[in-house]
């Protein structure tokens, strides 16, 4: 169920977040912008989240295990954004410090996403599996001494492999998006995706005010500027690990408890690696995701890593002002990506799945669109205001994918979320290579070239199909399937003789609502009786 404050979030997000995007020329200064961020979050007095069958009083509550697992999610993807893009803002002095090329940092930036490739997709199996919880921690914990070890680089080379290290972290987006979707409700999982993986996001621009102002405040205390970048990194590394920590010791991987104690009290059957992997490579409504997904959050990784270089050398402003010009890119996560998910489910009310396809692809279109203009206007105050309306369809897209993530598998959720989280990171390193690698096409011109990649690799949307709830340009088949017949066609018999399908069993029902408003009178034969979960 959703309040109506959501409404107030969204527009009033808005409106705030633009006070921030413009604070360099009307004087707002940094602490004033987090007194607004916070003042947003405070708005949110109710939950907008379901998750089994309870209403989540407050969003600012940290009761266990719904709203904790929540907190704990997001803020722990956005400690490995803040550490994953550390570097990009303080490029300027490090690119001087290191002497490092064009060639040198094109290189690092698609190495920085890169890693991350297989690492989402072998998230998603470890949280089938093992579960959010310990995938998510052990890997953040594996890729902290990566960032540590910024601090003692000497080349390009080591420069490359750092970034290509800690990049393994932004892997946990899958646990994150997994960890909601088995917390929270099929009528409300977009938005729980969205607002988890959109405020994560949000470490993508805080960077870009954390870091230099940090290398700033060692530089003033008396730290020569070529030592003072390298301390600075030492912050970002010992917060992601605190998350760590506070995931294993305070985090609960489903409502009902942890995997490994529902697998030993036999409530959770242990599933097969291969059968997992197998439903979720041969689905191929997870590999159209991934393509479409690697356009709008590549898309979102990529300007992460060249929109404040892109500011500082085309417009000649000085570092700090093109970091907070940078900063509101990914800050619009606030609100955008959770505005996403949030659309995604308001228009499943209406129009069922076909609905979600559509926003999606009107969403997703339109802000290729606003990128090709982005890398043709020369003004510096139109591109500032093009950036922020591109930024908010494009992570509105990034929200909206997630809305249809959760639908496609169940018993291969994680693989799926893995495919489609991993397909993002490969469409960030196949444009970089192509557009932003070396001097061949200017960055104004990789960025239009860019929007038009993203109109084009999004047109597959139209193909996928669920045969219960139809596609894009067709309705439900004729042969009258099921939520319980498509979910349920992943487990064979044996398989649901001993209960295996149960948890599957039990999303068919709650997916109902899928159908839309339309068809949702005729949801079961009448003399078919309602299962009854424990």
């Amino acid at each position: 169920m959703c309040c109506n404050n959501f409404h107030i979030v969204i527009f009033s997000g808005c409106h705030l977040t633009t006070a921030v995007v413009f604070s360099p020329v009307i004087g707002v200064s940094t602490l004033n912008s987090c007194v607004v961020i916070v003042s947003i979050l405070f708005l949110c007095q109710r939950c907008f989240l379901k998750g089994e069958l309870c209403l989540i009083p407050n969003m600012m509550s940290i009761a266990k295990p719904h709203m904790r697992a929540f907190h704990l999610s997001w803020i722990s993807f956005f400690s490995c954004f803040v550490s994953s893009f550390a570097a990009p803002p303080l490029l300027p002095i490090i690119r001087d410090n290191l002497n490092l090329t064009a060639t040198d940092i094109g290189n690092a930036g698609v190495a920085s996403v890169s890693g991350a490739v297989f690492a989402r997709v072998a998230m998603g199996t470890a949280c089938d599996l093992v579960g959010p919880r310990l995938a998510s921690a052990s890997l953040i914990l594996l890729t902290a001494p990566a960032v540590y070890f910024t601090s003692l680089i000497n080349s390009a080379t080591s420069y490359l492999l750092v970034r290509f290290f800690t990049g393994f972290s932004l892997a946990t987006f899958v646990s994150t998006q997994f960890w909601m979707s088995s917390m929270f409700s099929a009528p409300v999982v977009g938005r729980a995706n969205g607002f988890s993986g959109g405020w994560g996001n949000l470490g993508g621009g805080a960077t870009q005010l954390i870091m230099p102002l940090v290398f700033s405040l060692v530089r003033d205390i008396g730290a020569a500027q070529f030592t003072a970048w390298r301390i600075a990194f030492f912050v970002p590394a010992f917060f992601q690990m605190l998350t760590a920590f506070s995931i294993l010791i305070f985090g609960q991987d489903t409502p009902d408890g942890n995997f490994q104690r529902l697998k030993k009290s036999g409530q959770k059957p242990k599933d097969e690696f291969s059968k997992v992997l197998f439903h979720g490579v041969t689905n191929y409504r997870g590999w159209i995701l991934a393509l479409t997904y690697g356009y709008c959050f590549g898309v979102e990784l990529t300007i992460d890593n060249i929109i404040a270089e892109y500011f500082y050398d085309r417009f000649n402003l000085k570092l700090h002002t093109a970091g907070i010009i940078a900063a509101s890119f990914g800050l619009a996560n606030l609100f955008s990506r959770p505005g996403g998910g949030f659309i995604s489910d308001a228009v499943s009310k209406r129009f069922g799945m076909r609905g979600r396809l559509w926003a999606l692809w009107l969403c997703q279109t339109f802000a290729g669109v606003l990128c090709i203009i982005l890398g043709l206007v020369g003004s510096l105050s139109v591109s500032v205001v093009v950036m922020i309306i591109f930024s908010v369809f494009v992570q509105a897209a990034c929200g909206m994918t997630f809305g249809i993530v959760p639908f496609v598998s169940r018993r291969s959720l994680g693989v799926i979320s893995g495919m489609t989280g991993g397909g993002g990171n490969v469409g960030a390193v196949v444009t970089q290579l192509i557009f932003f690698k070396g001097s061949k096409f200017s960055k104004e011109r990789g960025i239009t070239l860019m929007g038009v990649m993203m109109i084009i690799c999004t047109l597959p949307i139209c193909l996928i199909y669920f045969p219960q709830w139809g596609g894009m340009f067709f309705g439900p088949s004729s042969k009258k399937v099921t939520e319980e017949d498509y979910y349920l066609g992943e487990w064979n018999s044996k398989e649901q003789e001993k209960g295996s399908h149960h948890a599957s069993l039990k999303f068919a029902d709650n997916s109902v609502s899928e159908r839309g408003r339309k068809h949702n009178t005729s949801t079961r034969p009448n003399d078919e009786p309602t299962p009854t979960y424990v």
